[in-house]
């Protein structure tokens, strides 16, 4: 971390305990007017980051004071959803309707999927016809598919509409998301072509769209998984991706800003599934409780494993009461194998999600994975065999400990990077999310048969 963005950190830090002190001290004072006033000037993305450190009381007193502004709306939909729910749950249908009225089509449905059924639905009975039955749809789709990201209000002409016209409907239009490109349909609103604004506005005014649009868009399925439309816009470089369906009819895009959070959101999930904590986003707002329930259950792999393993050491009891040198060399062999089992997990998990390694090419990288896995093995088996040898110089023979440990650690390595490889590929052909491997999973296999190893290496070489 560079000097400079250790001070911008420390100033944000700082920011954020100025702010977080003067609205504590204003609601001690019951200052309504000035705490309205500081909730309405303060960014709403700076004011969702602040309720993070309220406590539910203070939430529900400060929402509560500007919940009918115009800023509460967007504020809204930069909260943590745990949050949302919590502020949003004891209001009524109607509140709820006319807070969320002003929100995007596709935040909308993403916040009326995080409350109960019977709610959602006597907020959209509260909705106007057309508004309601567009959630509907929305709501309809996965959450984390194209579907449930895209946005109802896609700004789209004919192909005989001219470029002056284009350029004078685009500026009286009120309602389209984030108009980046112009999209063509025909008269069956079937995706024709796509034209960036910056191409329009150079036109001849009296030139048609159908003359200069690119006619080979890229798009999505509504089924398509978020990850998927992220790999997309970020390999041709969008601003929006359009979604159709399989008649390739215009339903919707799904913009840059719904991509960013998509990235952010699957960048956390597979971080805390490497590290065996889950897949939920909001970790540190759950309570001990809860925090300790999500947790329990991926640690419970790691209990097994050391169960196991613990059986295996009491099978070789006897070995380690005559040589207890052995013991010495176990956290050395478990640890390097377990931790050049998690790099190669990381790297075809890290591979699969920027689209570097396909399934058709797993053959090379399972064998570029064995090759560097046998020659980290044999660089520091040979390290370690020398270290065995000279610190147990004085035992009967040192040569044969060396050798064990040696071979030992070369085989642990060897046997991780092929697990750490072969089972987020396994879970990726299973089509199930490759992140959970590196958690528990590969690491407690991997110490079991590291240590399973050792000693039949150990029996073998020592016992003659």
């Amino acid at each position: 971390m560079t000097a400079g963005t250790f001070g911008k950190r420390q100033m944000l830090e700082t920011e954020i305990k100025v702010l977080l002190d003067t609205f504590r001290r204003l609601m001690r004072r019951r200052a309504r007017t000035n705490l309205h006033k500081l909730l309405t000037k303060t960014h709403p993305a700076d004011l969702s980051l602040l309720f993070r450190y309220f406590n539910e009381l203070e939430r529900s007193t400060l929402f509560n004071l500007f919940k009918d502004t115009p800023q509460a709306t967007e504020f809204i939909s930069e909260l943590d959803d745990s949050i949302i729910v919590e502020l949003l749950e004891p209001l009524e249908p109607i509140e709820i309707g006319h807070i969320l009225t002003e929100i995007s089509s596709d935040d909308m449905a993403d916040i009326l999927n995080l409350l109960p059924e019977e709610k959602a639905t006597a907020i959209l009975d509260t909705l106007k016809k057309e508004e309601s039955e567009e959630l509907e749809e929305l709501m309809a789709y996965p959450e984390d598919s194209a579907g449930g990201i895209m946005s109802l209000d896609v700004f789209s002409l004919p192909g005989t509409t001219q470029a002056g016209d284009a350029i004078k409907t685009i500026q009286e239009s009120e309602d389209a998301e984030m108009v980046f490109y112009l999209y063509v349909t025909d008269e069956s609103n079937r995706l024709s072509g796509v034209i960036s604004l910056r191409e329009l506005v150079t036109l001849s005014p009296t030139t048609e769209l159908s003359n200069i649009m690119t006619h080979d868009v890229v798009s999505v399925t509504p089924e398509t998984d978020q990850e998927e439309v992220a790999r997309h816009v970020s390999k041709y470089n969008l601003l929006a991706i359009p979604v159709v369906d399989k008649d390739n009819t215009l339903l919707g895009i799904v913009t840059v800003d719904d991509i960013v959070d998509v990235i952010r959101e699957e960048a956390s999930e597979d971080f805390l599934q490497m590290a065996g904590v889950g897949k939920d986003r909001e970790i540190l707002l759950k309570s001990t409780w809860e925090n300790a329930r999500l947790r329990l259950p991926w640690l419970f792999a790691s209990w097994v494993g050391g169960t196991i393993a613990a059986f295996i050491i009491g099978k070789f009891e006897n070995m380690l009461e005559n040589l207890v040198v052995l013991a010495a060399f176990i956290p050395v062999i478990v640890g390097m194998g377990g931790n050049i089992g998690t790099q190669s997990s990381t790297i075809i998990i890290r591979g699969f999600a920027t689209g570097r390694i396909q399934l058709a090419q797993v053959g090379k990288v399972i064998l570029k994975e064995i090759r560097v896995g046998v020659l980290l093995g044999v660089f520091y088996g040979f390290l370690l065999g020398i270290v065995a040898y000279f610190k147990f110089f004085d035992i009967s023979d040192p040569f044969l400990l060396g050798l064990v440990v040696g071979l030992s650690i070369c085989a642990s390595m060897l046997i991780a990077t092929s697990i750490g490889t072969l089972v987020p590929i396994f879970l990726r052909k299973l089509n199930v999310d490759p992140a959970i491997a590196s958690g528990p999973f590969v690491t407690t296999s991997v110490d079991v048969l590291g240590i399973f190893i050792y000693f039949i290496i150990a029996a073998l070489i020592l016992s003659h």
